[in-house]
């Protein structure tokens, strides 16, 4: 790119705030809204005069991903879409004291100016619209949550009306109907593509992962790029221990970092639960832990750990879940 301007774009619900740096010139910053006008403003906005540009943005999972694809599109543009929590760090080392969707802009753009650039790759089609269904699925999942809540507290009025309770239960039925709907859609989109059907099926052969499990983490973790290895998928599922030390006088027990995938966590967790009861190899490296003194809480984030790296290990080498591999890989 002889030509090259460098883009930096703070990513939220409602709209994008951007830095950048032409060719020719200092520094701009302009405001655009997050839907298909203004990603189409952006880019003309991005590239005038024909010139080329390299876009940095946070990965903001849906907030950002549309807009991701169009910049991809571009014939005129590279993209790298980055990890919010590395902006977060370098912000931190770049000494940033104030915080606005401007500043934010510009810290990415220095980010994108300064560091090794990585193009993104888009997911394929069917990948995504997987994911759509899946967290469609998710969502329905804690609105029936919620509703039934309400109809339980709602049982113990005193004066509690006939219409609000069946209304109540009404709206559950109806979620409940939406979500078989869904489901049956995930499955039919699986089946009819041979690489999602292949990794549904290497899936279900782990203990703890259910035909709905499969389907959401087969959704998260095959929009991943191909050059990741197993840490990254740890850390993309904000399951990396976090510590937190400082010379000799702080020495707090780390925590997983939560900086990662919460669609992927929140599965990963049940599945873990599950496959303690299911699996002898499993549990046998859960009780291992235990009796190393080991919180049964933190015994279980180590499992669903130990979990991601044997779907990253049926997934890469196309073979089912072999429990002497996970204990014999748990150490």
């Amino acid at each position: 790119m002889n030509t090259l301007n460098v883009v930096g774009i703070d990513v939220s619900a409602q709209t994008l705030s951007a830095a950048i740096q032409r060719s020719r010139g200092g520094v701009a910053v302009a405001t655009f809204a997050n839907q298909g006008q203004g990603h189409r403003q952006l880019l003309k906005w991005a590239t005038k005069g024909g010139r080329c540009a390299r876009v940095c943005l946070e990965a903001t999972g849906s907030y950002s991903l549309g807009l991701a694809l169009a910049l991809h599109r571009h014939p005129k543009v590279e993209v790298m879409v980055v990890n919010p929590k590395a902006i977060k760090n370098y912000g931190g080392a770049m000494m940033q004291r104030a915080k606005t969707d401007e500043m934010d802009a510009q810290l990415i753009l220095d980010y994108g100016q300064r560091m090794p650039f990585v193009a993104w790759q888009p997911p394929n089609d069917q990948t995504l619209k997987l994911q759509a269904i899946t967290r469609r699925i998710v969502q329905l999942k804690t609105e029936r949550t919620r509703e039934l809540n309400r109809l339980h507290a709602y049982s113990f009025r005193g004066n509690a009306s006939d219409v609000v309770g069946r209304d109540l239960q009404v709206h559950i039925r109806q979620v409940e109907r939406r979500l078989v709907h869904l489901e049956q859609k995930a499955l039919e989109l699986v089946e009819a593509a041979p690489v999602l059907h292949t990794a549904f099926q290497r899936l279900l052969s782990i203990p703890g992962i259910g035909q709905a499990t499969a389907l959401r983490v087969l959704a998260e973790v095959l929009v991943l790029p191909k050059d990741l290895k197993v840490g990254q998928w740890v850390a993309h599922a904000g399951l990396d221990p976090r510590p937190h030390t400082s010379g000799t006088s702080v020495q707090k027990q780390s925590r997983i970092s939560k900086a990662g995938n919460k669609y992927l966590r929140t599965a990963l967790y049940m599945s873990a639960l599950v496959a303690l009861q299911r699996q002898i190899h499993i549990k046998a490296f859960y009780e291992k832990l235990i009796r190393a003194g080991k919180k049964p809480i933190k015994a279980v984030v180590a499992v669903m750990r130990k979990l991601v790296h044997t779907i990253f290990g049926v997934l890469k080498h196309n073979q089912d879940f072999v429990g002497e591999k996970f204990y014999k890989m748990a150490g």
